[in-house]
């Protein structure tokens, strides 16, 4: 048998057996590696059968959905038009059958082996009441995941990235953990590009909606180096024909999700609750781009002026030198220390009127004593500026 023959034989034997050969890598069809944990999600209308499932040695856990948007209104008596009344009624009849039903699944998923978690669908509306509605709704236990689901960024239809932030934040205040964040692979990327913006949501562990074998050219790197979950399967991809992975015990309607760890590793790491560490920008300064301190200076200069200039001194302390000949001006550096201790001891003296503005004095003295030493009266006032003149 040739090379080539031989090669070919390898290569469909993987595609037969499905074995670990056929996943390049983490973002090339990783289901095909029977050491990956695969995690189930659903809601209230999706029909499954647990006990089937759990025959299943790669399913680790099941996320169901919880709360949704806002309470409901348990006040519908109040509302005057019938039809609103009537329809809140439903809604409430709707989210109190949902509740008892995902009371039902969390035992008897949690009593089976699986690990359990939640998801809060974001809508428009105050994220902090929303995080206490999800809190309210799922009671989550301290080895339950908890997940905020942005379905796309349209904050006329889903909670605004930023209100996503506040929700997040507040998970973290109430329970002590962060939330996963759930997202399309759009809204990901923008999420991943203005890390700057959102420094919370950017740093949430992904879980990552996106229905291709290899998202290896489009996974959003920014913090994110790779994702907690990929949910690979839903009914955009699985039909009743051909289907990624279907485990036992489901319809097409459920949704697949897989894990870059073992079932063991994922046990372990659930249900995750921190922050992925940050990755700064590539063009943001580094703390070694800075430069040294140094002592700050003010430099004292002056240019020849024409002998018809006069000194000047305004209510703001501002001075202009008089003309002085170049050949006698010579530049004085005084550290911002020496100066200040300079004016706090002449603004404290009593001068006569020729110095009552400390900074004039201090000018005229340095003016005329370029080249000459101080006299005994000058001593008295600026003994702080000796060492400069």
């Amino acid at each position: 048998m040739t090379i080539r023959v031989r090669a070919f034989a390898m290569f469909v034997a993987a595609l037969l057996s499905g074995g670990p050969t056929y996943a390049e890598s983490e973002f090339r069809s990783p289901w095909a590696n029977k050491e990956r944990a695969i995690i189930l999600d659903g809601y209230e209308h999706n029909s499954f059968n647990l006990m089937e499932i759990v025959k299943d040695p790669r399913v680790a856990a099941f996320i169901h959905k919880g709360s949704d948007g806002l309470p409901a209104n348990y006040h519908c008596n109040r509302i005057t038009d019938a039809m609103q009344q009537e329809l809140c009624k439903r809604i409430w009849r709707n989210y109190s059958v949902s509740r008892e039903l995902y009371q039902t699944r969390r035992q008897l998923a949690k009593a089976l082996g699986l690990k359990w978690g939640a998801y809060h669908l974001g809508r428009p509306g105050n994220p902090i009441e929303q995080a206490n509605h999800f809190i309210d709704y799922t009671d989550p236990a301290v080895d339950e995941l908890m997940a905020i689901d942005i379905e796309d960024n349209d904050p006329e239809k889903f909670m605004s990235l930023q209100d996503a932030q506040i929700f997040a934040e507040h998970i973290k205040f109430r329970t002590g953990r962060y939330p996963v964040l759930y997202t399309n692979g759009i809204t990901a990327r923008y999420i991943a590009d203005h890390r700057l913006e959102l420094p919370i949501l950017s740093r949430l562990p992904l879980w990552y909606a996106r229905y291709q074998s290899d998202i290896a050219p489009h996974f959003p790197k920014g913090n994110w180096q790779d994702y907690a979950l990929w949910q690979f399967t839903s009914q955009n991809n699985c039909t009743k024909s051909r289907c990624p992975y279907r485990p036992p015990g489901t319809s097409r309607d459920i949704d697949v999700n897989i894990a870059d760890m073992t079932v063991a590793e994922l046990k372990r790491t659930w249900p995750f609750g921190g922050l992925v560490e940050a990755v700064p920008l590539d063009n943001l300064p580094t703390p070694r781009d800075k430069p040294a301190y140094q002592q700050p200076i003010l430099v004292a200069s002056a240019e020849p002026l024409s002998p018809a200039t006069t000194m000047a001194v305004d209510s703001t302390m501002t001075a202009s030198v008089a003309a002085v000949p170049t050949s006698r001006l010579r530049a004085r550096a005084l550290t911002v220390d020496a100066l200040s201790l300079a004016l706090s001891q002449s603004a404290s003296r009593q001068l006569d009127h020729t110095y009552d503005n400390p900074v004039f004095g201090i000018v005229t003295a340095c003016s005329k004593k370029t080249d000459m030493a101080m006299d005994a009266s000058d001593r008295i006032r600026y003994p702080a500026l000796m060492p400069f003149l």
